[in-house]
């Protein structure tokens, strides 16, 4: 980058997996027909009373712990008070100037070496609806119209705040992929991010390497994928940079990442900013945590990936590559774990979770638990491979036809005759007819041309279309070719 260095800090917002919503008993899940979970109270009409979901408040207060933040033991709630179609009430209730946590930290390992982020904070809100625009593009120019679907309005959100130590797209990209992953392992929030339950924006500025003071920052919206994450600060970054070098100045601004025309936009500039007027919300009694019931939130917190990333290296011998993909997620690691309680070598396991069914899932735009294979079901291939009744190359025929059907893999095998051959004797009887076929083949090989030997082998496997033991194969060959040779 030249004599410039980024610095980079996240804002993200993680909707609780709650039942219902933070401060009404309205169903909480995702979709639904248009404004069919609503209220008078997440609607924000006259006369209502909010009252605070108290699983939300464990479910924050559990991943405030996980990032080692201090938890106060006394917080409230504030009105931000902002106009726009998508917020009822015509305010939000949120946390401002006393978060629920506070001061943490988040410990990353790269290629590199580690990093650390610091977390500023940690605190509640409700979410807001959701403006749907009538136009190609999704986005509000050049629509026709817009509607309002308040069935998101008031679902309990988290907002994390980083500090500025990021200084790479690709920092950013791992801070975020480690994040999701503790959310799920805690079981905080479903973390779907093409469903908007996790949401990540970012403040990005340059300055002269070295240099302790910060640069004017734009802020980048409309990230919602790890790839957007880290395409928008590799194209911010870009053009900061060139503005710079060419003599301009940075304007502070809000931009959109564009991610068909691969650019950030300008949103807003900073004097168009709100004015929210917080004021402490009327409605509700602050928020007094017991010490006990904060210690309590903490010796139930699960294994996180970190730890499970270490165990899966010491407990089942992995390398730390396999050990990092298995817990990128907490439904990547159940299910290599379940396949491994099934009787599968966890090497084994892993090198199919990470191959073929990674593949597969990436191709398809699923997740683990979309599978129809089972872990149990790839144990039960991982043995037919051990045991010599299918060789490698047809187990990765065999797994394509269970990922479309879920079918038991003996079944499969079975039908299509894909069982190896490793009848020593009929091999050896296909080893002579291709011997006597290709004789200045053989005799290439006598002459010391290895390669030879795998034009054989490779003769043998297409008689058998591919079900011969290669292993076996290769002995008879060897022994056979070496005799008198």
């Amino acid at each position: 980058m030249g004599g410039y260095e980024a610095v980079i800090g996240l804002e993200i917002h993680a909707e609780l997996k709650t039942r219902s919503k933070m401060f009404c008993s309205c169903d909480a899940s995702f979709g639904g027909e248009p404004n069919t979970k609503t209220c008078p109270v997440c609607l924000g009409l006259p006369g209502v009373l909010p009252v605070l979901n108290r699983r939300a408040v464990e479910l924050a207060v559990r991943l405030a712990l996980a990032l080692n933040c201090r938890i106060a033991e006394r917080c409230i709630f504030h009105r931000k008070n902002y106009f726009y179609p998508d917020m009822p009430k015509n305010y939000q209730i949120s946390q401002y100037d006393l978060p629920l946590g506070v001061g943490g930290y988040l410990d990353l390992e790269t290629e590199e070496g580690a990093f650390r982020v610091g977390i500023t904070r940690v605190h509640m809100e409700e979410d807001t609806g959701k403006t749907v625009h009538a136009s190609e593009s999704g986005r509000i120019h050049g629509s026709e119209y817009s509607l309002e679907d308040f069935n998101r309005a008031g679902v309990p959100l988290l907002e994390i705040v980083t500090e500025p130590d990021i200084r790479t797209p690709e920092q950013a990209r791992l801070f975020m992929q480690e994040l999701k992953s503790i959310m799920e392992h805690l079981e905080v929030s479903d973390c779907k991010m093409e469903e908007g339950s996790l949401r990540c924006d970012a403040n990005v500025s340059l300055r002269p390497r070295g240099s302790s003071e910060l640069g004017v920052k734009t802020e980048i919206k409309n990230m919602n994928s790890f790839r957007a994450l880290y395409r928008a600060l590799d194209y911010e970054i870009a053009r900061q940079r060139e503005v710079l070098e060419t003599g301009g100045e940075i304007v502070q601004e809000t931009r959109h990442w564009d991610a068909d025309a691969n650019v950030t936009t300008p949103l807003r500039t900073k004097e168009y900013a709100y004015d929210y007027r917080y004021f402490p919300e009327p409605d509700l009694v602050p928020l007094e945590l017991d010490r006990s019931f904060i210690e309590e939130v903490r010796s139930s917190l699960p294994e996180l990936p970190a730890e499970r990333r270490r165990r899966f290296r010491e407990e089942y011998g992995l390398p730390a590559h396999d050990a990092v993909l298995l817990t990128s997620s907490k439904a990547m690691g159940d299910y290599f774990e379940a396949a491994v309680a099934a009787g599968a070598p966890p090497k084994a396991v892993s090198n199919w979770m990470m191959g073929e069914i990674s593949a597969f899932l990436n191709a398809r735009g699923l997740e683990v638990n979309d599978l129809k294979v089972t872990p149990q079901r790839l144990a039960e291939l991982v043995a037919l491979v051990e045991k010599g009744t299918v060789s490698v190359t047809m187990a990765k025929a065999v797994l394509e036809e269970m990922l479309e059907s879920g079918r038991p893999p003996l079944e499969v095998v079975e039908e299509r005759g894909m069982a190896q051959i490793s009848d020593r004797g009929e091999l050896e009887r296909l080893v002579e007819e291709v011997l006597e076929e290709n004789p200045k083949v053989v005799e290439d090989y006598r002459k010391g041309k290895g390669k030879a030997l795998g034009f054989l082998v490779g003769q043998v496997m297409r008689r058998t279309g591919g079900r011969a033991n290669p292993q076996l194969v290769n002995e008879i060959l060897a022994a056979r070719l070496n005799e008198g040779g």
